[in-house]
C-alpha cells in the first residue's frame, strides 16, 4: 500500500457542515490526505472550478443529499471526472437503482453516514484500485509497437469529447493518415527496419501536434489524429498539411534514407457524424479514397 499523499476535492457540500460526519485526517494508518483548498468545496460536479481543481487531484468526494432533498445528479460531469480520477460517493442514504447507476459511470465507492469512520480507509482504497485500473487499461489499449493509443483508447477519448461538446458546442476534427511506403520498407530492409520506420512516423505526428490533441494507431500502416478545437476547416487542412510535410521528410535508417507517403481523411464534428465510429468511417473513407485517387488529403 502506498504511504504517497493523496490529493481530495470535495464537491457539492451541505452549508451547514456542524454535524457532516465525513472528515479525512492527515495523520492516520490510511493518509495523508491533502484537501484541494483553491475551489470552494460547495461547489457542484459541473462548476468551472471543480473541474479544474480535479486536474491535480487524485479523488473527488461527492456529497449526494439523500431523501426528497436529493439534487439532480450530472451523469454527463460524473462520468468525465470518474475517467479523470477516483471517485468516492458520501450520502446519509440512497437507493438501490441509483446506487447502481453510479457504480456503473465509474464511481469507485459509496460510503453511507453510518461508517463515515471508514471513510480514510475506503478513500486509500479506492485511489489504489483507480491506479491500478488505469495501469491495466493503458497496458490494454496502446499500441505496443508506438506507445500510441489503439482504436479503443481513441474512442474512449472521443466519447468523452463529443459528450463534452453536447454542452459546450464547438468543431472537433478527425484526422486518418493512411501511410504508403512501410510495406517497400520492410521488402527492402527488413521487418524490424519497417517496425522502426514506422515508430518515427509516430513520433513525427506526436511531435507535429499539441499536448491537447490525440493521436493514435489504428493499424500497421493507419494513423488517426484526433484535434479537440478546430474552429474551420481550414485550421484542420493546416494541421494536415504540416504532418504532411512531417511526414514526407527522408528517415535516416542504417546508414541509408527512405521515405513515405501519406493520404489524409478528415471529418469534422457535428457536421461529419455526432458519434465517434461516424467520424473515424468518414475520415477512413476519405484517406481510402485519397490513395485510390492520388491525392494527399480527401475531405468528404
Amino acid at each position: 500500500m502506498s504511504d504517497k499523499s493523496i490529493r481530495v476535492v470535495w464537491a457539492a457540500l451541505p452549508a451547514e457542515r456542524g454535524a457532516f460526519p465525513f472528515t479525512l485526517t492527515t495523520a492516520g494508518p490510511w493518509g495523508p490526505f491533502v484537501a484541494d483548498a483553491t475551489s470552494d468545496p460547495c461547489a457542484g460536479l459541473a462548476d468551472a472550478a471543480t473541474r479544474e481543481a480535479l486536474a491535480d487531484a487524485d479523488t473527488l468526494l461527492l456529497y449526494l443529499p439523500s431523501g426528497l432533498n436529493a439534487q439532480p445528479i450530472a451523469w454527463s460531469a460524473l462520468s468525465a471526472a470518474c475517467a479523470d480520477v477516483a471517485v468516492v460517493v458520501v450520502t446519509e442514504e440512497i437507493d438501490s437503482t441509483t446506487h447502481q447507476r453510479l457504480l456503473t459511470t465509474g464511481v469507485q465507492d459509496i460510503v453511507l453516514t453510518a461508517d463515515a469512520v471508514s471513510l480514510p480507509q475506503r478513500v486509500r482504497l479506492s485511489v489504489e484500485r483507480w491506479r491500478l485500473g488505469q495501469d491495466a487499461r493503458k497496458a490494454y489499449a496502446t499500441d505496443l509497437g508506438t506507445g500510441l493509443p489503439n482504436r479503443q483508447q481513441l474512442l474512449e477519448h472521443m466519447s468523452q469529447l463529443l459528450a463534452l461538446r453536447e454542452r459546450e458546442p464547438k468543431p472537433v476534427s478527425v484526422l486518418v493518415f493512411r501511410v504508403d511506403g512501410l510495406q517497400g520498407v520492410e521488402s527492402g530492409h527488413g521487418q524490424e527496419s519497417a517496425n522502426v520506420v514506422r515508430r518515427k512516423v509516430a513520433v513525427r505526428l506526436r511531435a507535429g501536434v499539441r499536448a491537447s490533441d490525440v493521436v493514435a494507431s489504428l493499424g500497421m500502416d493507419i494513423f488517426a489524429v484526433m484535434l479537440p478545437s478546430t474552429e474551420t476547416a481550414e485550421d484542420a487542412q493546416r494541421v494536415v498539411d504540416k504532418l504532411l510535410r512531417s511526414v514526407r521528410e527522408p528517415f535516416k535508417l542504417a546508414g541509408s534514407s527512405v521515405g513515405v507517403s501519406a493520404h489524409v481523411g478528415v471529418a469534422q464534428y457535428p457536421q461529419d457524424g455526432k458519434q465517434p465510429d461516424d467520424l473515424l468511417r468518414h475520415a477512413s473513407a476519405a484517406a481510402l479514397l485519397g490513395a485510390y485517387g492520388g491525392q494527399d488529403a480527401a475531405n468528404g
